[in-house]
């Protein structure tokens, strides 16, 4: 795997919507100095070239941090300005023809909602699953609730770490306990705050206390 469990811990997941006048690479960088360890852009109905605009504004400040940058469904960018990974959904590109293309050192995450998806994920290359919609979605309008025990399900399926994804925040966090885990994807819990470092420091303890 190009990915560690570590590197996964706080993941955080890009919408402009909670910039308010700030400029991403400003709001990233105060993540990541407080304790991100993963960054994934996704601008879902952005203009393509303001895409690889940020993402090569984006890709000198992770590299700083030592934080793993990662594009949503964005392979061929990927590609092209040596972003550390990407993220496809189930509706996007495959994660072999995204492996075929980055090739093997890359990193490659996939969606996956059941224990079918996250091993078919798992044989095709995927370097770790992000599993969802855990508490449901304010991002995602198309994102369904889990059933109830499948994220733990997905999480033991494969030998690849999950990340938990929708709705997560603060005070729910508690309930992925023993869920198996890795760390948490979350939008408006890292980019909505005005004090971000303060919660970052937060999710971080939160996190420490639920995964350990």
């Amino acid at each position: 795997m190009n990915i560690t469990a570590k590197q996964l811990r706080l993941y955080a997941v890009t919408d402009r919507h909670w910039l308010n006048g700030q400029r991403l690479e400003d709001v990233a960088e105060e993540l990541l100095a407080a304790g991100v360890t993963c960054l994934q852009l996704r601008e879902k109905h952005q203009d393509p070239a303001e895409f690889a605009r940020m993402a090569r504004a984006l890709k000198p400040i992770c590299a700083r941090y030592g934080v793993p940058l990662i594009l949503n469904d964005a392979v061929e960018l990927a590609k092209e300005v040596d972003a550390d990974g990407v993220h496809v959904g189930q509706d996007d590109m495959s994660v072999a023809r995204a492996r075929a293309i980055l090739g093997p050192g890359k990193i490659i995450g996939a969606s996956a909602h059941n224990v079918a998806e996250a091993v078919a994920a798992y044989k095709a290359g995927a370097d770790y699953l992000g599993c969802g919609a855990v508490f449901g979605s304010a991002t995602k309008t198309d994102a369904s609730h889990l059933p109830e025990g499948e994220l733990a399900r997905v999480c033991a399926a494969t030998p690849l770490p999950v990340v938990g994804i929708g709705g997560i925040t603060e005070e729910n966090l508690p309930r992925l306990t023993g869920s198996g885990v890795a760390g948490v994807a979350l939008v408006s819990a890292l980019f909505a705050p005005a004090d971000k470092p303060a919660a970052v420091a937060r999710l971080l303890a939160a996190l420490e206390k639920t995964l350990g």
